[in-house]
Protein backbone atom coordinates (compact mmCIF):
# COMPACT_ATOMS: atom_id res chain seq x y z
CA UNK A 1 0.00 0.00 0.00
CA UNK A 2 3.00 2.20 1.16
CA UNK A 3 4.70 1.89 -2.74
CA UNK A 4 0.88 2.42 -3.92
CA UNK A 5 0.82 5.62 -2.21
CA UNK A 6 4.54 6.67 -2.77
CA UNK A 7 3.95 5.89 -6.87
CA UNK A 8 0.32 8.07 -6.87
CA UNK A 9 2.14 11.25 -5.15
CA UNK A 10 5.39 10.93 -7.34
CA UNK A 11 2.89 10.87 -10.19
CA UNK A 12 0.68 14.06 -9.10
CA UNK A 13 3.80 15.94 -8.96
CA UNK A 14 5.06 14.76 -12.37
CA UNK A 15 2.12 16.46 -13.34
CA UNK A 16 2.09 19.71 -11.50
CA UNK A 17 5.53 20.01 -13.39
CA UNK A 18 4.41 19.55 -16.68
CA UNK A 19 1.92 22.83 -16.01
CA UNK A 20 2.99 26.24 -17.65
CA UNK A 21 4.26 28.25 -14.54
CA UNK A 22 1.55 30.32 -14.23
CA UNK A 23 -0.95 27.21 -14.19
CA UNK A 24 0.73 25.80 -11.29
CA UNK A 25 0.47 29.27 -9.54
CA UNK A 26 -2.95 29.26 -10.20
CA UNK A 27 -3.55 25.82 -8.99
CA UNK A 28 -1.90 26.21 -6.19
CA UNK A 29 -3.52 29.15 -4.79
CA UNK A 30 -6.86 27.34 -5.42
CA UNK A 31 -5.47 24.94 -2.65
CA UNK A 32 -4.72 27.40 -0.79
CA UNK A 33 -7.94 28.82 -0.89
CA UNK A 34 -9.62 25.68 -0.43
CA UNK A 35 -8.19 25.22 2.65
CA UNK A 36 -9.33 28.55 4.30
CA UNK A 37 -12.64 28.39 3.10
CA UNK A 38 -13.36 24.14 4.29
CA UNK A 39 -12.73 23.03 7.80
CA UNK A 40 -9.63 21.74 8.99
CA UNK A 41 -6.93 21.63 11.40
CA UNK A 42 -4.01 23.72 9.08
CA UNK A 43 -6.27 26.72 9.11
CA UNK A 44 -7.14 26.38 12.88
CA UNK A 45 -3.37 25.94 13.37
CA UNK A 46 -2.64 29.54 11.06
CA UNK A 47 -5.42 31.51 12.97
CA UNK A 48 -4.11 29.94 16.34
CA UNK A 49 -0.09 30.83 14.96
CA UNK A 50 -1.15 34.72 13.85
CA UNK A 51 -3.29 35.52 16.82
CA UNK A 52 -0.75 34.79 19.07
CA UNK A 53 2.50 36.76 16.83
CA UNK A 54 -0.01 39.58 15.67
CA UNK A 55 -2.15 41.13 18.13
CA UNK A 56 -1.99 44.34 16.94
CA UNK A 57 -3.69 43.06 13.90
CA UNK A 58 -8.17 43.52 13.88
CA UNK A 59 -9.46 40.34 13.59
CA UNK A 60 -10.90 40.88 10.42
CA UNK A 61 -6.97 41.98 9.41
CA UNK A 62 -5.69 38.88 10.93
CA UNK A 63 -8.48 36.85 8.76
CA UNK A 64 -7.63 38.37 5.19
CA UNK A 65 -4.08 37.00 6.20
CA UNK A 66 -4.93 33.69 7.11
CA UNK A 67 -6.70 33.30 3.84
CA UNK A 68 -2.94 35.29 1.99
CA UNK A 69 -0.87 32.77 4.08
CA UNK A 70 -3.05 29.81 3.07
CA UNK A 71 -2.97 30.51 -0.34
CA UNK A 72 1.02 30.76 -0.30
CA UNK A 73 1.32 27.67 1.64
CA UNK A 74 -0.53 25.77 -2.24
CA UNK A 75 1.85 27.95 -4.16
CA UNK A 76 4.60 26.82 -2.52
CA UNK A 77 3.45 23.27 -2.39
CA UNK A 78 2.58 23.59 -6.27
CA UNK A 79 6.20 25.26 -7.18
CA UNK A 80 7.65 22.87 -5.08
CA UNK A 81 6.73 19.92 -7.02
CA UNK A 82 8.09 21.66 -10.28
CA UNK A 83 11.62 22.14 -8.28
CA UNK A 84 11.34 18.63 -7.57
CA UNK A 85 11.08 17.37 -10.93
CA UNK A 86 12.70 20.30 -13.09
CA UNK A 87 15.91 19.82 -13.76
CA UNK A 88 18.38 21.84 -11.82
CA UNK A 89 18.83 24.67 -14.74
CA UNK A 90 15.02 25.08 -15.25
CA UNK A 91 14.65 25.84 -11.72
CA UNK A 92 17.32 28.30 -11.13
CA UNK A 93 15.82 30.63 -13.53
CA UNK A 94 13.22 31.26 -11.25
CA UNK A 95 15.60 33.45 -8.96
CA UNK A 96 15.27 36.93 -10.75
CA UNK A 97 17.01 38.94 -7.55
CA UNK A 98 19.72 38.12 -5.49
CA UNK A 99 20.35 40.51 -2.57
CA UNK A 100 23.28 40.47 -0.67
CA UNK A 101 25.45 37.81 -2.63
CA UNK A 102 28.29 39.40 -1.23
CA UNK A 103 27.96 38.59 2.67
CA UNK A 104 27.84 34.81 1.26
CA UNK A 105 30.57 35.14 -0.77
CA UNK A 106 33.03 36.76 2.09
CA UNK A 107 31.96 33.85 4.68
CA UNK A 108 33.03 31.69 1.71
CA UNK A 109 35.94 33.07 1.28
CA UNK A 110 37.30 33.11 4.92
CA UNK A 111 37.45 29.40 4.66
CA UNK A 112 36.16 28.55 8.02
CA UNK A 113 33.13 26.57 6.88
CA UNK A 114 29.61 28.09 6.33
CA UNK A 115 26.05 27.84 8.06
CA UNK A 116 23.00 28.91 5.76
CA UNK A 117 20.49 29.46 8.74
CA UNK A 118 17.15 29.27 6.55
CA UNK A 119 13.39 28.66 7.55
CA UNK A 120 9.98 27.18 6.61
CA UNK A 121 10.10 31.09 4.66
CA UNK A 122 9.35 30.95 0.81
CA UNK A 123 10.65 27.95 -1.13
CA UNK A 124 13.24 26.65 -0.13
CA UNK A 125 13.10 23.98 -2.81
CA UNK A 126 14.33 26.75 -4.54
CA UNK A 127 16.63 27.74 -2.25
CA UNK A 128 18.56 24.94 -1.80
CA UNK A 129 19.24 24.51 -5.85
CA UNK A 130 20.10 28.23 -5.77
CA UNK A 131 22.69 27.70 -2.70
CA UNK A 132 23.84 24.19 -4.69
CA UNK A 133 24.69 25.77 -7.44
CA UNK A 134 27.22 28.65 -5.56
CA UNK A 135 28.95 25.67 -2.93
CA UNK A 136 26.90 22.39 -2.96
CA UNK A 137 26.36 22.17 1.14
CA UNK A 138 25.45 19.33 2.95
CA UNK A 139 21.85 19.87 3.79
CA UNK A 140 19.98 18.43 7.13
CA UNK A 141 16.72 17.02 6.30
CA UNK A 142 13.73 14.80 8.03
CA UNK A 143 13.44 11.71 5.55
CA UNK A 144 10.01 11.33 4.14
CA UNK A 145 7.85 8.51 5.13
CA UNK A 146 6.96 7.39 1.60
CA UNK A 147 9.91 6.03 0.33
CA UNK A 148 9.39 6.61 -3.32
CA UNK A 149 8.98 10.49 -2.49
CA UNK A 150 11.66 10.03 -0.29
CA UNK A 151 14.13 8.75 -3.28
CA UNK A 152 13.31 11.57 -5.77
CA UNK A 153 13.64 14.32 -3.19
CA UNK A 154 17.10 13.27 -2.40
CA UNK A 155 17.89 12.36 -5.83
CA UNK A 156 16.88 16.06 -7.00
CA UNK A 157 18.15 18.08 -4.08
CA UNK A 158 21.73 16.53 -4.67
CA UNK A 159 21.83 17.37 -8.44
CA UNK A 160 24.62 19.86 -8.42
CA UNK A 161 26.70 18.42 -5.54
CA UNK A 162 25.20 19.19 -2.32
CA UNK A 163 24.70 16.17 0.03
CA UNK A 164 22.00 14.98 2.02
CA UNK A 165 22.15 14.21 5.96
CA UNK A 166 19.07 13.06 7.54
CA UNK A 167 18.47 14.23 10.93
CA UNK A 168 19.81 11.20 12.84
CA UNK A 169 22.79 10.93 14.99
CA UNK A 170 25.25 10.08 12.09
CA UNK A 171 23.56 12.87 9.58
CA UNK A 172 23.99 15.46 12.06
CA UNK A 173 27.54 14.29 13.01
CA UNK A 174 28.39 14.23 9.30
CA UNK A 175 27.25 17.46 8.79
CA UNK A 176 29.48 18.89 12.01
CA UNK A 177 32.33 17.10 10.45
CA UNK A 178 32.11 18.84 6.95
CA UNK A 179 31.78 22.17 8.79
CA UNK A 180 34.97 21.65 10.73
CA UNK A 181 36.39 20.87 7.64
CA UNK A 182 35.92 24.26 6.31
CA UNK A 183 32.56 23.30 4.61
CA UNK A 184 28.87 24.46 3.96
CA UNK A 185 25.72 23.09 5.99
CA UNK A 186 22.34 24.19 5.05
CA UNK A 187 19.51 23.96 8.37
CA UNK A 188 16.06 25.03 8.65
CA UNK A 189 16.60 26.48 11.91
CA UNK A 190 12.90 26.43 12.72
CA UNK A 191 11.57 22.68 13.77
CA UNK A 192 10.56 22.70 17.17
CA UNK A 193 13.59 20.45 18.98
CA UNK A 194 12.96 18.44 22.16
CA UNK A 195 12.82 19.92 25.23
CA UNK A 196 16.55 19.19 26.46
CA UNK A 197 18.07 20.27 23.29
CA UNK A 198 15.97 23.77 23.03
CA UNK A 199 15.78 26.90 24.77
CA UNK A 200 12.61 29.32 24.72
CA UNK A 201 13.57 32.93 23.35
CA UNK A 202 11.37 35.25 22.02
CA UNK A 203 9.80 34.60 17.78
CA UNK A 204 7.38 37.41 16.97
CA UNK A 205 7.35 38.51 21.02
CA UNK A 206 5.97 35.16 21.84
CA UNK A 207 8.46 32.35 23.89
CA UNK A 208 9.08 29.58 21.12
CA UNK A 209 11.37 26.32 22.04
CA UNK A 210 14.39 26.87 19.68
CA UNK A 211 17.04 24.37 18.71
CA UNK A 212 20.65 25.33 20.18
CA UNK A 213 22.44 23.36 17.57
CA UNK A 214 22.95 26.47 14.93
CA UNK A 215 24.42 28.58 17.72
CA UNK A 216 26.49 25.71 19.13
CA UNK A 217 27.68 25.12 15.66
CA UNK A 218 29.20 28.36 15.16
CA UNK A 219 29.72 29.17 18.58
CA UNK A 220 33.11 31.70 18.58
CA UNK A 221 33.40 32.32 15.19
CA UNK A 222 34.10 28.59 14.63
CA UNK A 223 32.17 28.70 11.44
CA UNK A 224 30.47 31.26 9.45
CA UNK A 225 26.86 32.21 9.52
CA UNK A 226 24.72 33.92 7.23
CA UNK A 227 20.54 33.72 7.19
CA UNK A 228 18.82 33.02 3.91
CA UNK A 229 15.61 32.39 2.23
CA UNK A 230 14.20 32.47 -1.34
CA UNK A 231 10.88 34.83 -1.76
CA UNK A 232 8.28 34.20 -4.01
CA UNK A 233 8.00 37.97 -5.86
CA UNK A 234 4.70 39.67 -5.75
CA UNK A 235 3.99 39.07 -9.41
CA UNK A 236 4.41 35.57 -9.20
CA UNK A 237 7.38 35.34 -11.64
CA UNK A 238 10.10 34.22 -9.74
CA UNK A 239 11.65 34.44 -6.71
CA UNK A 240 14.29 37.17 -4.94
CA UNK A 241 16.83 35.19 -2.79
CA UNK A 242 17.48 37.24 0.61
CA UNK A 243 21.04 36.84 2.23
CA UNK A 244 22.12 38.93 5.57
CA UNK A 245 24.71 37.89 7.91
CA UNK A 246 24.18 37.18 11.17
CA UNK A 247 24.63 39.29 14.32
CA UNK A 248 27.44 38.95 16.32
CA UNK A 249 25.32 37.70 19.31
CA UNK A 250 24.80 34.27 17.54
CA UNK A 251 28.59 33.69 17.62
CA UNK A 252 28.63 34.26 21.37
CA UNK A 253 29.05 32.13 24.78
CA UNK A 254 25.77 33.46 26.10
CA UNK A 255 23.46 30.26 24.31
CA UNK A 256 20.42 32.01 25.07
CA UNK A 257 21.10 35.29 23.77
CA UNK A 258 22.85 33.53 20.90
CA UNK A 259 19.60 31.12 20.14
CA UNK A 260 17.28 34.85 20.94
CA UNK A 261 19.70 36.33 17.91
CA UNK A 262 18.80 33.22 15.65
CA UNK A 263 15.15 33.72 16.23
CA UNK A 264 15.75 37.66 15.78
CA UNK A 265 17.46 36.79 12.21
CA UNK A 266 15.21 34.58 11.14
CA UNK A 267 12.10 36.56 11.76
CA UNK A 268 13.66 39.78 10.99
CA UNK A 269 13.05 38.06 6.90
CA UNK A 270 9.64 36.61 7.75
CA UNK A 271 8.81 40.26 8.19
CA UNK A 272 9.55 40.86 4.52
CA UNK A 273 6.63 38.86 3.28
CA UNK A 274 4.69 37.23 6.57
CA UNK A 275 1.83 35.44 4.00
CA UNK A 276 4.82 32.89 2.86
CA UNK A 277 5.72 31.68 6.18
CA UNK A 278 4.40 28.05 6.84
CA UNK A 279 2.14 29.49 9.54
CA UNK A 280 0.28 26.03 9.90
CA UNK A 281 3.48 24.77 11.67
CA UNK A 282 2.57 24.09 14.92
CA UNK A 283 5.86 26.38 16.20
CA UNK A 284 4.41 27.09 19.47
CA UNK A 285 3.36 22.98 20.42
CA UNK A 286 5.19 23.13 23.66
CA UNK A 287 5.48 25.80 26.04
CA UNK A 288 6.83 27.16 29.19
CA UNK A 289 5.88 25.11 32.21
CA UNK A 290 2.79 26.39 33.86
CA UNK A 291 1.55 27.65 30.01
CA UNK A 292 -1.76 27.15 28.53
CA UNK A 293 -1.28 24.32 25.45
CA UNK A 294 -2.04 26.39 21.95
CA UNK A 295 -3.05 23.74 19.54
Amino acid sequence: MEKLKGALVVGLLRVFALLPWGAVQVVGAAIGWLMWKLPNRSREVVRINLAGCFPELTEPQREAMVGQCLRDTGRTLTESACSWIWPAHKTLGLIKQVEGLPVLQAALDRGKGVVLISSHLGNWEVLLQYASSICQPVLLYRPIKMQAVDELLQEKRAQLGSTMAPSTKEGILSLIKAVRKGGVAGIAADPEPSLSSGVFVPFFGVPALTSKFVPSLVQGHKAEAVFIHALRLDDGSGYRVVIEAAPEALYGEDIEAAVSALNQGIEKQVRQAPSQYMWNMKRFKKRPAGEAKWY
